[in-house]
């Protein structure tokens, strides 16, 4: 086999996962938005069941549930949403749409996205794939939704006490607030990611585990910079949430790449005898 057919044989594969790929996440982002959640209790046994049903509604859909729930957790009271400009609404629930749909279908993603790059790895990094998949997708998860539930809303509080402080009306328009909300959680979910991406790059014998350590003050150069570009103000304050969680992974991932590093010298044969 030549090399073009190698090119053509490489596309499409990914042409037929980026397919399947689709029919997945398709009728999800679909039902998102045209279906809403409905409540109701069941009377079964004797007692009051609670069940959940969808119900077709193409405005008021699960995006928009969604986002009415966001609002509610999120911005302080009396701070007011407009809708300024005329398309903001409907931007506004494709955003929570794609967002969701990538959360519901993300092991799928992973799924086919693997199935597309193990043939062309190695044995030893298809065992580093499957030793990371599932650190790697809890820490996501469990950075977006310390954004999502914590810092976000302590930053929308920070940023409005000082409106109110001056005396401004607290008003907010639509597509800011779900963009800034979707994105920042979002950065916390990546940043997150920084200590799996350390140890893989030393377990690929790309990056000794020393350098971590010897390039710390670039980290804290790299984390501050990252946390200017998520924030929205210039306070300094909402840079550091992001900041120094960041720097405090970066420190954790070096730690696990430098004690891998140890276990593997400790298990190496030793070289040079008789």
């Amino acid at each position: 086999m030549g090399d073009l057919d190698r090119i053509f044989s490489v596309v499409s594969e990914l042409r037929r996962r980026i397919f399947r790929i689709g029919l997945v996440l398709g009728p999800i982002l679909g039902f998102l938005v045209t279906f809403q959640l409905r409540f109701a209790n069941l009377r079964l046994l004797g007692q009051s069941v609670p069940v959940v049903y969808p119900y077709p509604n193409l405005f008021y859909n699960v995006t928009a549930q969604v986002f009415r729930r966001l609002v509610a957790y999120m911005l302080p009271s009396g701070v007011t949403l407009l809708n300024v400009g005329v398309g903001d609404s409907i931007v506004a629930q494709f955003e929570i749409a794609v967002l969701l749909t990538l959360i519901v279908g993300m092991p799928w993603i992973v799924h086919e996205v693997g199935a597309f790059l193990v043939p062309a790895l190695r044995r030893n990094e298809r065992e580093l794939l499957r030793r990371i998949g599932i650190p790697a997708s809890v820490l996501f998860a469990v950075g977006f939704t310390l954004g999502l539930l914590f810092l976000t809303p302590l930053t929308f509080r920070f940023l409005f006490a000082y409106v109110s402080a001056m005396g401004l009306a607290p008003v907010l328009g639509v597509q800011a607030f779900v963009t800034f909300t979707l994105l920042y959680s979002l950065a916390f979910g990546i940043v997150f990611e920084l200590p799996v991406f350390i140890y893989t790059l030393t377990r690929l014998g790309l990056v000794p585990a020393h350098s971590w350590r010897q390039h710390w003050r670039a980290a804290v150069v790299g984390s501050l910079f990252f946390g200017m570009v998520v924030t929205p103000d210039n306070s300094g304050v909402t840079m550091l949430l992001v900041a120094l969680p960041m720097l405090g992974l970066y420190l954790g991932g070096a730690f696990f790449a430098r004690r891998w590093e140890r276990r593997r010298d400790a298990l190496a044969p030793t070289r040079g005898v008789g």
